[in-house]
């Protein structure tokens, strides 16, 4: 039967339709980006095939970060406002880096301490933004769905694509050992404040501290006598029970292994796409943290002395030779290169990639700054020394502060939720780059997983300072992904585009030398 339309309600069907079908042909790009990741046989990351997948159901994944949704809180096209990416950037970067942030003020001064975080925040950001350009400088139809290591392949054919798979299982495995060494470490002080709760033990460790209720110890102090857990007193009658657990519960001899009859299973499953779920404790321990140190200031006080270049028994000069540890973990704490283009894409208003990527940046610096310059000015000198301040500051805090359980309960089991993604991550890259699948057996998987647990058990067990262990990761990785070859690319777009000068030239092989001068004075300090 004959109707009648008007012309107005014409065009708002036509613009729903061209809606729908944009919103559809930007879902189907990154379907097929994420479906790269996968086997056909893996469906973690592949939408169904007889459903288009809601936006809010393709998740990204962060080194020494935490995974989250990249669509989440979308406008219902895909697409995320100014906000909700300067978030996600900042929640990307906020890993366990955190947490060496005051000892590597320590290891450089507090004066240089804070001008070296300001400094790499600038540099990093820069080189982020060469980063986002040179997909951009491509002269192809579609490059939507690249990262960045597909623009290296581009530029650098396959030494490019085998050079930035190596770099990235070195970002992946470092982060997944300095994970082992910290949920040994939350797990280990978790263990022995519930059995001195359950068993009514006071204990005196052997390692000096300050007195009264907010104590602050220096375990660096008490290097010298094994085992670490060791205490000289305890109110318990039950000697024999306390020191039996003592021999079964030690931070280094005992407590690594234990993880692996939890971890290690976990880490074969196929899809471990259910553990994103959890990515909202990594926001809810950075902010805890942040609540955290505040009220220990709070109740500390401020305890500076400036000494420029000399050193005395309880504070450190304000510069120091050991400057480049503190660049060594910002470089890995600023690092989200190998990812931000797919944060950027899903920006709704790409116009503001570059004020939004600043934002986020000055964000994440803000908070380095906050977290590591209130240890580092409360910390309390004398009695203590600043050079007790520890690789990771909770360990400042004995095991029966409730502040501290509280902090080390969240962060262990954000850490055991994390930790399979990034064994995931590793997989898929490692594996289908040797033998076309990311599960190719159930054999190959744990051999790969073996040696990954054990390179983090024996960390634990022999090398348990995260600080080194980030730093060296940070300056490896990042030598790669932050200096090296986002300046190489923007200077060979620039040369085949006949805009190159000189300046441009001496600024970024400039970069490119403090990035191999960072690697390698990490060698040397």
């Amino acid at each position: 039967r004959p109707f009648h339309v008007e012309p107005t309600n014409i065009v708002s069907v036509n613009d729903d339709m061209q809606r729908v079908s944009d919103e559809a042909s930007a879902m189907n790009k990154r379907i097929h980006y994420y479906s790269r990741l996968t086997s056909p046989a893996d469906r973690a990351l592949i939408a169904p095939d007889h459903v288009l997948p809601a936006p809010d159901e393709i998740y990204v994944y962060s080194p020494l970060g935490t995974a989250f949704k990249v669509d989440s809180c979308t406008d219902g096209y895909g697409k995320n406002s100014s906000l909700v990416t300067i978030f996600m950037i900042w929640n990307t970067m906020m890993g366990t880096s955190i947490l060496s942030i005051p000892w590597g003020i320590k290891q450089a001064g507090f004066t240089s301490g804070i001008i070296l975080i300001l400094l790499m925040g600038i540099l990093t950001l820069y080189c982020c933004f060469r980063v986002v350009k040179s997909r951009q400088m491509i002269a192809l139809t579609d490059t939507s769905n690249w990262e960045f290591p597909d623009v290296c392949k581009y530029y650098f054919g396959s030494f490019g694509q085998w050079s930035s798979l190596l770099f990235s299982m070195v970002s992946l495995v470092g982060a997944m050992v300095v994970y082992w060494v910290l949920m040994s470490n939350f797990l280990f002080n978790t263990g022995k404040f519930i059995y001195n709760f359950a068993h009514d033990i006071n204990v005196t460790d052997i390692v000096p501290g300050t007195n009264g209720s907010n104590k602050v110890i220096c375990p660096s102090a008490a290097s010298g006598h094994p085992p670490q857990n060791r205490n000289v007193m305890f109110s318990s009658g039950n000697r024999t029970g306390f020191e039996l657990f003592e021999e079964w519960w030690d931070k280094s001899q005992t407590v690594p292994f234990y993880l692996i009859a939890v971890l290690l299973p976990l880490l074969n499953l196929k899809s471990p796409s259910f553990f994103a779920k959890f990515n909202v404790l990594g926001t809810v321990s950075v902010v805890y943290l942040v609540f955290m140190v505040t009220v220990k200031a709070a109740h500390l006080g401020i305890h500076l002395e400036f000494n420029w270049f000399t050193e005395n028994e309880f504070f450190v000069p304000e510069f120091r030779i050991l400057f480049p540890q503190l660049t060594g973990v910002l470089t890995l704490a600023f690092f989200i290169h190998n990812c931000v283009i797919t944060l950027l894409q899903n920006n709704r208003n790409q116009e503001n990639n570059v004020r939004d990527l600043s934002i986020a940046y000055f964000l994440v610096g803000l908070t380095y700054l906050y977290v590591g310059v209130i240890i580092f000015a409360s910390f309390p000198s004398p009695p203590l020394s600043k050079e007790c301040i520890e690789q990771n500051f909770l360990d400042n805090f004995p095991s029966d502060d409730i502040m501290s359980f509280v902090a080390r309960i969240f962060l262990l089991f954000q850490m055991m939720t994390v930790y399979p993604l990034l064994g995931y991550l590793a997989r898929v890259q490692l594996l289908r780059q040797f033998f076309g699948n990311a599960y190719p057996s159930l054999f190959h998987v744990l051999i790969l997983n073996l040696a990954i647990v054990g390179a983090g058990v024996a960390m634990a067990r022999f090398y348990p300072n995260i600080g080194g262990i980030i730093r060296y990761s940070g300056a490896t990785c990042g030598l790669a992904f932050v200096f090296v070859y986002p300046s190489l690319i923007y200077m060979i777009s620039l040369h085949r585009a006949g805009q190159l000068t000189w300046p441009a030239l001496i600024i970024h092989i400039f970069i490119i030398l403090l990035g191999l001068a960072n690697l390698i004075a990490q060698f040397l300090l």
